[in-house]
């Protein structure tokens, strides 16, 4: 590039101080020069950190540069700028599906779905996980993308369908009204979260005897209903989550008052230590609460889709995935159901929240508990989940 400023900071050492100032750069020549400016900026820097050492300082100021070169771009609208993103894309973080699907988040959010048919353009630069992503993260916002012009071909396309997230609908289902997304900006984002607080009260329920429960959990059953929670218990950087799975059988159906009763005879480990509940009346920290399908759904979508108290976020079209899948499970529907069945399903069960005051629990944001009773009332599915920082 014939640049006097640029090429001297293309020679400089990579370190913390210089990488903000090449952003500060960047934003300069967005407004003066236009995207091109970005994207070569970072493709001209990229064969500097393929040489870096690995976990290196110099290595890690160039990501967060990276990082920030690619958000101006995506949340920045202006002509041309979703293409050099993707040029960018492909010179500096080729083949990275995770880095992918938080583009796709980023781009959803912020552009309109017009100017991003570069992303399904026929051998353009982005990536099928990227296109993937970005199709179910429009969904999620109303996008009916099998009638959006340079989207719609892609959408409807059969060439993808052995994609994971090909067993989606291209239209948002009941249970999936308002979820909670977040909002960009170059410098952050927010999003809200809709778990119950942790301090709320509940009149203390009667503990009525409830009819003895078989235990029908299996190890696939486990990995189903877990799906939107997975990453609270397994990101390497969250050791304190904490996942319960499990499903029961009743001989004779199961009434809305026996819940509470049976919910605590069931020896869940979420449960152990609940303690004696003060007379019926009195507020307590144990509540079983009815609830829509839709209150759930949001619940496993933020669960997957923004993570835990740590870096575990799947973001939009991943979170979409799991909550579905979780919900499924819990309604019971078979694995490889269509979505037209698993709505059905979901829509004919009764659905619940929890919570209680136990040493399992960790009792701040992340709190998550969820039942399921099926329309016989002869089958309880329960989900619960915590995680802290």
């Amino acid at each position: 590039m014939d640049d006097d400023e640029l090429t001297k900071f293309m020679t400089t050492p990579m370190t913390d101080r210089n990488a903000r100032t090449l952003e500060r750069l960047a934003r300069r020549r967005l407004k003066r020069d236009g995207a091109a400016f970005v994207a070569d900026l970072g493709i001209g820097l990229a064969p500097r950190h393929r040489s870096m050492p690995a976990g290196s300082d110099a290595s890690a100021a160039f990501d967060e540069l990276f990082d920030h070169l690619v958000r101006l771009l995506a949340v920045t609208r202006g002509p041309g700028h979703v293409g050099e993103l993707l040029r960018l894309l492909a010179a500096g973080r080729p083949d990275d599906p995770e880095h992918d699907r938080y583009v796709a988040s980023l781009l959803a959010s912020c552009q309109r779905p017009a100017d991003l048919a570069p992303v399904y353009e026929e051998g353009g630069a982005a990536s099928e996980e990227l296109r993937a992503c970005l199709l179910h993260e429009l969904v999620l916002r109303g996008v009916p993308v099998a009638e959006t012009p340079g989207i719609a071909s892609w959408a409807t396309s059969p060439h993808w369908r052995d994609h994971p997230l090909a067993a989606l609908p291209l239209v948002p289902a009941e249970p999936e009204r308002d979820p909670d997304l977040p909002a960009y900006s170059v410098d952050g984002s927010s999003c809200g979260f809709p778990y119950p607080d942790p301090e709320d009260r509940y009149p203390a329920p009667r503990l009525d005897a409830a009819p003895a429960a078989v235990e029908t959990t299996t190890a696939a059953t486990v990995r189903a209903v877990a799906a939107a929670v997975a990453n609270w218990a397994e990101h390497p950087e969250e050791p304190e989550g904490r996942v319960e799975a499990r499903t029961f059988a009743y001989p004779e159906p199961l009434e809305p008052g026996a819940l509470p009763g049976a919910l605590v005879a069931l020896g869940l480990d979420c449960l152990t230590d609940l303690g004696e509940l003060p007379e019926p009346g009195r507020k307590t920290a144990f509540g079983v609460v009815p609830v829509e399908a839709a209150e759930v759904w949001r619940f496993l979508f933020a669960a997957s889709s923004t993570g835990g108290a740590y870096d575990s976020a799947c973001y939009g079209a991943y979170g979409r995935l799991h909550a579905w899948r979780s919900l499924a499970a819990l309604a019971g529907a078979p694995p490889d159901a269509p979505a037209s069945e698993v709505e059905a399903n979901v829509r004919a069960c009764a659905w619940y929240r929890f919570s209680a005051d136990t040493p399992w629990f960790h009792r701040v944001v992340w709190d998550l508990g969820v039942l399921a009773v099926s329309p016989d009332g002869r089958r309880l599915a329960v989900l619960a989940a915590t995680t802290t920082d």
